[in-house]
């Protein structure tokens, strides 16, 4: 069969059964090449070393990031699981210490009354809570739980901490109403301790700003009276037992008068924190029939 040549003008066309069997000739020739000889191994280690390589090293390190975030949220977890549980702990912990502070405050306080009620052991006394106060930071007047069925009665004395807290103006069943000494309407007739020089004590709650209340009508013709003096109530008191703490004398001042003195005084009691009281249930009018 002779070929076909095409005139000048045609489209040259290599029938299909010639194509192929060109394509299989060269493949084998590739095979043949590429199995016995080593001709193509450095182009193909060279387009491994810039494609496949790098690729490989990416897929690698985003694969150990994965893992290292893996373990971060792992451990993240568990930090959150006992960052809770430490929070819990500590807010028992918090709140033991708190009953504890409260406990060792309480127990001071009765410690103080112990010791106040063995400072004036010859009286009679009924140990009371503060359940009630009126506004204000001082307890110019309060309520405690305790009342005429503990035997309480109007002007008994109320003694707390160092000393003179002030006496009961109102009673109840069970409850009791104490005016304090520092109280505006309060006045006390008082003495200094170590000259017995009288004088009266007033509240003053705009002094209680600074810690004090006033005294006024003090006779001490011989300058014998110092600051830091104790004052005490005085036996010619109608509502106080006598010789009961009352405060220091932080101050003194002449009257214009120049005949009495007046200044202020350090109450012996903290009145901004009470909890406890003792009331003396011996009444004055009762002690001075008991000394007569």
């Amino acid at each position: 069969m002779s070929p076909v040549i095409k005139r000048k003008g045609e489209k040259f066309t290599l029938p299909g059964k010639y194509l192929l069997f060109i394509l299989t000739i060269l493949c084998s020739v590739m095979m043949l090449v590429t199995f016995g000889t080593d001709v193509f191994n450095k182009p193909l280690n060279t387009a491994v070393g810039y494609l496949v390589v790098p690729f490989q090293q990416g897929i690698g390190k985003i694969g150990e990031w994965l893992s290292n975030r893996s373990e971060e949220l792992v451990q993240i977890r568990a930090l959150l699981d006992e960052n809770a549980r430490l929070k819990e702990e500590i807010a028992a912990l918090t709140e033991e210490n708190t009953l504890l502070q409260q406990d060792k405050y309480e127990l001071n306080r009765l410690r103080e009354l112990v010791e106040l009620d063995e400072q004036y052991a010859s009286y009679h006394k009924v140990g009371a809570r503060i359940i009630g106060r009126d506004s204000g930071n001082w307890y110019s007047a309060f309520i405690i739980d305790k009342g005429e069925a503990e035997g309480l009665d109007t002007d008994m004395n109320v003694i707390a901490g160092g000393g003179l807290v002030g006496r009961i103006t109102a009673v109840g069943p069970n409850w009791a109403k104490v005016t304090s000494i520092i109280s505006d309407n309060s006045n006390v007739s008082a003495m200094t301790l170590s000259t017995e020089d009288n004088m009266t004590v007033s509240g003053d709650l705009k002094l209680m700003a600074n810690g004090c209340i006033s005294f006024k009508q003090l006779m001490d013709g011989q300058d014998l009276v110092r600051e830091g003096d104790k004052v005490v109530t005085s036996d010619i008191s109608d509502k106080y037992l006598p010789n009961i703490l009352i405060g220091y004398i932080s101050s003194i001042d002449k009257d214009a008068n120049n005949l009495t003195k007046s200044g202020q005084i350090v109450p012996a009691v903290d009145f901004e924190h009470l909890g406890e009281v003792l009331v003396i249930t011996d009444r004055k009018q009762t002690a001075d029939m008991e000394l007569d």
